[in-house]
């Protein structure tokens, strides 16, 4: 559920994320996994399942967002998608707590009723980007790593440098392409980060 196609990606339309996904574009499903299958995993882990039942609940997380993301909507205030996704998460980690408990009894003991009762109701809310309570700056690392799987290196570099502020025509003869085609990437490069960015502005609030 959690790999990445290897091919490149085409380029975005004015379409947001969530709605392509929910038009059942793989691509875009793909982007969506990509994003948030880490966030899972880590709310996962930090409500105390192991590795193994982390990316178990992970799966389980994404077969109920594949089949009710059509039905998402934001009708009142913090209806956003992050929030949605945690409540889907937090339910299915009750699930895995039920399950260990029933396990456990078997066996003559039991903590998992008192882990459930330590899993919070929101979002955790310990980080902070950009102003934005919340907000896991990985999610904007990895929108990055996307767009860079997307173009071909010699234009990632080119905006790269360009970032950085070296002269067009430096990184033109050291790239051997001519100085339009220089500023051509850079903004070709830009206009795909400010999507993603877009999109998890969209996604998050």
């Amino acid at each position: 559920m959690f790999e990445r196609s290897g091919a490149a990606l085409s380029e975005p339309t004015s379409t947001s994320l969530l709605s392509r996904a929910k038009a059942h574009e793989q691509d875009a499903w793909r982007q969506l996994v990509t994003l948030y299958g880490p966030l899972v995993y880590q709310w996962c882990r930090r409500n105390a399942l192991q590795a193994e039942d982390a990316r178990d609940v992970g799966q389980e997380v994404f077969q109920a967002v594949a089949g009710g993301l059509a039905e998402f909507r934001r009708e009142r205030a913090g209806d956003s998608f992050h929030a949605w996704l945690w409540g889907i998460t937090r339910n299915k980690i009750f699930d895995c707590f039920r399950r260990q408990n029933q396990q456990a009894i078997a066996q003559g003991g039991s903590q998992a009723l008192a882990m459930m009762a330590q899993i919070p109701e929101y979002p955790p809310d310990d980080s902070s980007v950009g102003g934005l309570p919340g907000y896991d700056h990985g999610l904007e690392l990895r929108a990055m790593e996307w767009v860079q799987a997307g173009v071909e290196p010699r234009t990632w570099e080119a905006f790269r440098q360009m970032a950085i502020g070296r002269p067009a025509a430096e990184i033109a003869a050291e790239l051997g392409m001519n100085v339009r085609a220089i500023y051509d990437a850079n903004y070709r490069v830009r206009r795909r980060i400010r999507r993603q960015l877009a999109d998890l502005l969209e996604l998050r609030e």
